[in-house]
């Protein structure tokens, strides 16, 4: 695996200024893409439940940002069975590559 895709495993944000900037990556594979706004989906989520709970911050709408980048690489999200917790999160079921990598670079 490469550099980028650990360190934007570890914090997307901090590697790509956008969900955008993530899909116009040409160091990432698709299946790499999908699995760093998968994390960032998780972040967003986790910074939602937090303002919701009344912890300082302010709303940004990435999340919002997140899902349309998301559909854009994988298609339509089923966003009708969200998960369990609080965060409701994306499972895996929901996001679908009809173009998985198959070891090659996108």
């Amino acid at each position: 695996m490469n550099e980028l895709f650990n360190r934007a495993m570890l914090a997307p944000d901090t590697v790509f200024k956008t969900p955008e900037a993530v899909i116009r990556s040409t160091a990432l594979t698709a299946d790499q893409k999908i699995e760093v706004l998968r994390r960032w989906e998780y972040n967003a989520s986790e910074e939602a439940v937090a303002l919701e709970e009344g912890m300082p911050g302010e709303e940004t709408g990435m999340l919002r940002d997140i899902l349309i980048a998301l559909g854009k690489l994988t298609g339509p999200l089923d966003l009708d069975h969200t998960g369990p917790s609080k965060q409701h999160g994306l499972p895996r079921e929901a996001i679908t590559n009809p173009h998985p990598d198959k070891g090659k670079d996108s």
